[in-house]
């Protein structure tokens, strides 16, 4: 079955909005968005060969030399679905944009089999 990379994106000025809040709201947020995204992985368990995770603060390697980046990058996992459209349908009203200040998902086709 085709595999596809998705990648949660989410800008920095909205996490850094989030962490503005009070933390008694951060919590509350987090607690609601928590057990709808356990809940959204549990009823598509059987799509993600790998559940992957969240992801911190980037360093990129160019021929320049290593340097922090900044990028929206904050997690990813793997999905075994038919077509890239199945594959984003799982994403619909997901927590991570509904819940969390997260702005997207971005879905991609591996294009070379896993080893």
């Amino acid at each position: 079955m085709p595999r596809f990379l998705a990648v949660y994106t989410m800008k920095p000025e909205d996490l850094a909005g989030f962490r503005s809040l009070p933390k008694p709201e951060q919590d509350a947020i987090d607690t609601v968005g928590l057990q709808q995204w356990t809940d959204w992985e549990g009823r598509n368990a059987a799509f993600f060969p790998d559940r992957g995770g969240m992801v911190g603060r980037t360093t990129r390697v160019t021929k320049d030399g290593i340097a922090d980046a900044v990028n929206p990058f904050c997690g990813y996992i793997v999905i075994e679905a038919d077509t890239i459209e199945a594959a984003a349908r799982l994403f619909e009203n997901h927590p991570h944009f509904t819940v969390f200040p997260g702005d997207g998902v971005d879905i991609m086709p591996f294009l070379t089999d896993p080893q």
